[in-house]
């Protein structure tokens, strides 16, 4: 899987951010207003503090002060309330963005990708990281840009209040180390982070695993050593989050300690300033009111920078998830094909699956005519279902060792050509939601005779018409209400409905007994009549019909003809058919 080092190009913010910048701006706008005019609350009480002590003050005048002080608090919640909605509102708008360009992304990665990745992983960058990321984006930015501004202009009016430039840099000095420490305790936090992430995102994977199991481990009782191997990987997550909140706690620890240093220092260099006459009371009181101020934004800074160096672990493990190519892309200038007229040629076709020490597929030359049934035979792992995703370009095939009309398949559009295939697996994959919409999946709108007619053709309408609700009965998760012949025959259902011009069955009908099996299979010749067919399976009786028949052993063909031909001659084909024959008959005697 390639993965781009150009993260600038691809990551997660630049979109965002391109989006979202004005109402940033408009949000740091207002609470630059809100911070502006809140700077003003200790020098207005500074100069009531010097007139009060002065008894130069009128009963009007209180009253006047008390609506000047009552405006400021007014004007800061209502300019700071409204910034932070914005922030807030931007924040939600990045989980919805980033939510589905990362499904999108996922959609697009290659069957590859998901070998080795699991579902839990996955969850984890959906869960754990976007929600780190917005909350650095929203609560963050709205903390950081509050806080930054409100310390500005704390220090800006502190210059201009008229206090000693000497005492407001010596009352400022402890603050000074705040940088230092930013850069000595930030890396430790961000790389602590990210091995917090990654223990998340293994623990759900390992759950997601463990949920899907679970009928496994009842059956086999074998409960304590599922919950010990969870709690190993619930003990990695505690282990990691405790050493990321010793160092988040000292860096937390550290600024407010730094911000009553500088409290300490005000009271008592300016304590001494006021009694020895070199400012007045009042600019005493402003001091301490100002450095008062400055506690509560320098420890929100410390929370903010505190949560971005753990946040910027959460957007550097999405940016490498972004920056993941599929293995599978389309061509610059590909072409449309046309599997209903064209031939599907595969010629010399050698395929080994990534960091596979041998190939799965050896010396294959196949010629698919339009309207032909091959039928493919061989035992576990001799490569049936390698050629098939090669077909479908799950995996990449070499160049020019599969063509499609004289095209080679690598310039085909992907959705011209999957959009032609009708693919049904054993497993038989069913998505939460109701029977009918499981068999209407790949053509959303096919009408109720449609879906029943499919029924009909894949023997589980007989089936389905007994369950209350019919063909609107919901499925559990992955199909688990219905049995495993059941899932199997929706999921035929759902491949015949798309009456595409290459049907490919892969093992599809292995959980149904014979006799089903017979009607499927007859069922199946009349439908695709002049419509290109792939039928792969381990029992001869399900295509022994097919115009072409080949058998695999170890990725080569190792016999090719049609079924009376293939008995005639000595090999495996004979072989499997007379084990099956044999086995048949002996079922038959003891059924009678």
């Amino acid at each position: 899987m390639e993965v781009h080092r150009d993260l600038k190009s691809t990551g997660i913010l630049r979109p965002y951010f391109a989006r979202t910048w004005r109402i940033y701006l408009c949000s740091i706008a207002l609470h630059a207003a809100a911070s502006i005019v809140y700077a003003f609350f200790p020098r207005v009480l500074g100069v009531f503090t010097d007139r009060l002590q002065a008894e130069d003050l009128a009963r009007p005048d209180v009253a006047r002060y008390s609506l000047i002080l009552l405006a400021i608090g007014a004007a800061y919640a209502l300019f700071g309330g409204y910034g932070q909605y914005l922030v807030m509102y931007v924040g939600r708008l990045f989980d919805s963005m980033t939510r589905r360009r990362l499904f999108a992304h996922f959609s697009e990665l290659s069957e590859h990708y998901y070998s080795k990745n699991g579902v839990g992983k996955m969850l984890s960058y959906f869960m754990n990281d976007v929600t780190g990321v917005r909350e650095s984006l929203s609560m963050g930015i709205n903390q950081l840009s509050m806080a930054s501004l409100l310390l500005l202009s704390c220090l800006g009016a502190m210059v201009l209040s008229g206090i000693p430039l000497y005492l407001v840099a010596a009352t400022l000095g402890p603050l000074a180390l705040i940088p230092w420490i930013v850069t000595r305790i930030g890396p430790v936090v961000r790389a602590r982070s990210r091995q917090v992430q990654e223990a998340l995102g293994t623990m759900t994977e390992s759950a997601e695993e463990q949920f899907g199991g679970i009928r496994v481990t009842k059956k086999f009782a074998v409960e304590r050593i599922m919950m010990e191997r969870f709690g190993a990987d619930v003990d990695r997550i505690r282990d990691n989050q405790l050493s990321l909140v010793k160092i988040s706690s000292l860096f937390q620890a550290l600024i407010p300690f730094l911000g009553s240093m500088s409290l300490i220092v005000a009271l008592a260099f300016g304590g001494y300033l006021t009694v020895t006459d070199e400012i007045t009371l009042g600019d005493f009181v402003a001091l301490t009111l100002y450095v008062r101020m400055l506690m509560n934004p320098l420890q929100q800074i410390g929370n903010v920078i505190n949560a971005l160096q753990r946040s910027r672990a959460s957007l550097q493990r999405l940016n490498e998830l972004i920056a993941v190519r599929p293995d599978i892309a389309e061509a610059d200038g590909a072409v449309p094909v046309d599997l209903e007229r064209s031939e599907v040629r595969i010629q010399g076709l050698t395929f080994s699956y990534p960091g596979a020490t041998r190939p799965s597929l050896s010396g294959i030359d196949l010629v698919l005519e339009p309207g032909m049934t091959l039928g493919i035979v061989g035992r576990t792992g001799s490569g049936k279902t390698t050629l098939v995703k090669l077909l479908l370009r799950t995996y990449e095939a070499p160049a020019g060792t599969i063509r499609i009309g004289g095209t080679d398949i690598r310039e085909a559009k992907l959705d011209s050509l999957r959009g032609q295939i009708a693919y049904v697996p054993q497993d038989g994959f069913l998505f939460s939601s109701t029977i009918g919409e499981n068999i209407a999946f790949a053509r959303r709108e096919a009408g109720q005779d449609e879906i029943e007619t499919a029924a009909k053709q894949a023997r589980i309408y007989d089936n389905i018409v007994r369950f209350p609700d019919r063909f609107e009965t919901k499925l559990g998760e992955r199909g688990v209400t219905l049995s495993g012949g059941q899932r199997q025959r929706t999921s035929l259902a759902r491949g015949l409905i798309k009456k595409a011009p290459l049907l490919i069955l892969d093992d599809s009908v292995s959980a149904v007994d014979a006799v089903t099996e017979t009607e499927i299979v007859k069922s199946i010749r009349e439908e695709r009549r002049g419509k290109t067919t792939v039928i792969i399976a381990h029992r001869i009786s399900a295509l022994k019909h097919a115009d072409l028949i080949v058998v695999l052993d170890d990725g080569r063909i190792v016999q090719r003809g049609k079924h009376e031909e293939l008995l005639a001659e000595p090999g495996p084909y004979a072989e499997l058919h007379a084990i099956q024959e044999e086995g048949s008959r002996h079922a038959a005697d003891r059924w009678q």
